[in-house]
């Protein structure tokens, strides 16, 4: 089994060599290699885009994994319980009153933490909180934001403004370049944290009691984990938009392989998902090119038909 792991890892590396390949030498107009190394402006835009596409996945994954383990919900990720719209919400607010750039995620992380304290209130019935209660309100949630944040844009009288709503749909084009610095800072160290709290999610996603059987202080974990994947969500909103579903989609795959050790569920979701990311990348900017579609559309439309067959696989357990 440890052998069939290594062999799986290495070949996960290697298809992402291999996609960051493609995704230098392919777009509205395809470049060899040679060529891309002659042209250092067109090399730094695409090298850009894949590594947002690398910090943006294996952010999403991460906190897809972190929500699934501390809620105990298969299908919970930053999407689906409106986490992704509040953030973006947050960030045309803080846009509309002019706040800089700098400050984005930090406005964003308010809108994001705002929504999960919504959804938590609105799921909590008698002091107890399911999983069909929590879906439902992170899904109606995120649409009231998601209709907010489009009147917000449609009203505004900033040209730019419209623009944003393309940016919305999601996409990996960067505005600033010093925003991808601050959210590799940030996805890499709430990578490395959730890492080192591995053993404490595999305990919290057997169980509450099971885990105070462990020693483990399970609010104060929940809290720094919530927190944790809250804040790599809502940095990543600010640079790409909302891209949906990267949080359900790679995680469970992964889990069907390797099983649910968050040690090892990790650091494969985080390499598979920027794998995905930069695959659907190249499949937004070649498939009507010139014209590039939102990345974002793109998960969506495959993510959508995975989660309703999670969601009646799950109902079955239930029954």
């Amino acid at each position: 089994m440890k052998d069939k792991k290594s062999i799986f890892i290495g070949l996960l590396l290697s298809l992402l060599l291999l996609a960051a390949y493609l995704g230098l030498t392919n777009g509205a107009v395809k470049v060899g290699f040679n060529q891309l190394l002659a042209n250092p402006e067109i090399l730094k835009l695409r090298l850009s885009r894949i590594l947002l596409a690398l910090i943006a996945g294996s952010g999403l994954a991460v906190s897809g994994l972190i929500f699934q383990a501390i809620l105990r919900n298969p299908l919970a990720e930053p999407y689906v319980l409106g986490v992704s719209s509040g953030a973006g919400l947050g960030a045309i607010i803080g846009l509309l009153l002019g706040v800089s750039l700098i400050f984005l995620p930090l406005i964003a992380f308010i809108g994001a933490a705002t929504t999960m304290l919504i959804v938590y209130n609105l799921a909590k019935i008698n002091g107890k909180i399911s999983s069909q209660g929590l879906l439902l309100s992170g899904v109606i949630t995120g649409a009231i934001f998601s209709s907010l944040l489009l009147f917000f844009i449609s009203v505004s009288t900033n040209e730019g403004m419209h623009s944003i709503t393309w940016w919305l749909l999601g996409s990996l084009q960067l505005f600033d370049f010093k925003l991808l610095y601050i959210v590799g800072v940030i996805v890499s160290c709430g990578i490395a944290i959730s890492l080192y709290l591995a053993r404490d999610l595999n305990a919290i996603s057997l169980g509450e009691e099971e885990a105070h059987h462990l020693g483990i202080n399970v609010n104060t974990i929940r809290k720094i984990l919530f927190i944790i994947a809250s804040i790599m969500t809502a940095s990543i909103v600010c640079v790409c938009g909302i891209i949906g579903f990267i949080g359900l989609i790679i995680p469970h795959a992964i889990r069907f392989i390797f099983g649910s050790d968050h040690r090892t569920l990790i650091p494969v979701s985080a390499v598979s998902s920027a794998i995905f990311l930069i695959i659907a990348d190249i499949i937004s900017r070649v498939m009507l090119a010139p014209v590039e579609i939102p990345i974002g559309v793109i998960t969506s439309v495959i993510g959508g038909p995975v989660f309703i067959l999670l969601l009646r696989k799950k109902q079955k357990i239930t029954l």
